[in-house]
C-alpha cells in the first residue's frame, strides 16, 4: 500500500460528506455505544457475567466481531467487576491484554464472564473471557489491570 492510500485509510471520513455527521455526535458516546443490548446475566462480589447478541454495529470489515470492540468489553465489563468488591471508583487502566482466539459473527449469543483477581491498596488485576453462550467455545481472553485511587486515611 502506498503512503497516500495509508494516510486516507486512516482519516476516512475527514473533508468528506460524512465529516459534520460525525462531528454533531453526542459526547461520551463510545461506552453506551459498545455496551447497548449487553445484559446482566449474573453479579456476585468479584464475578460478573453479561451476555449479548453481536450487533452489526460493532462488525470489522471481515463481518465478525471487531477487535476493538473486544477489548472494549474487556475494559468495561472488566471495570464494572472491580465495583463488585465494594470499590467506590474502578480506577484507570495501566494494561489491558486481549489473546484473539476465534470470531464471532453478527446475531451470535455470546457471554463476557469478568473475574477479579487482586484487589490491593491501589491495583485491582481483572481476568476477562468472551465466549459462545451456546457452545461455551473461548472467543477471546484478557486481562485488566487498573491502578485504583488511593483512600485518604483522613
Amino acid at each position: 500500500m502506498d503512503l497516500d492510500s495509508v494516510k486516507r485509510l486512516l482519516e476516512n471520513g475527514k473533508g468528506t460528506e460524512n465529516e459534520p455527521s460525525i462531528d454533531s455526535l453526542p459526547t461520551r458516546l463510545f461506552d453506551p455505544f459498545i455496551l447497548y443490548g449487553l445484559h446482566v446475566d449474573l453479579v456476585e462480589p468479584g464475578r460478573l457475567v453479561c451476555s449479548m447478541k453481536v450487533p452489526p454495529r460493532l462488525l470489522n470489515k471481515g463481518n465478525f466481531l471487531h477487535g476493538g470492540a473486544t477489548a472494549s468489553l474487556v475494559d468495561l465489563v472488566g471495570s464494572a467487576a472491580i465495583f463488585t468488591t465494594g470499590a467506590p471508583m474502578s480506577g484507570v487502566s495501566v494494561e489491558i491484554n486481549v489473546s484473539y482466539l476465534d470470531a464471532a459473527y453478527a446475531d451470535e449469543e455470546i457471554e463476557i464472564e469478568c473475574r477479579v483477581l487482586r484487589m490491593g491498596k491501589s491495583v485491582g488485576v481483572v481476568s476477562a473471557e468472551i465466549r459462545r453462550k451456546k457452545t461455551g467455545k473461548i472467543i477471546a481472553q484478557g486481562r485488566h489491570i487498573k491502578y485504583l485511587p488511593v483512600r485518604s486515611k483522613l
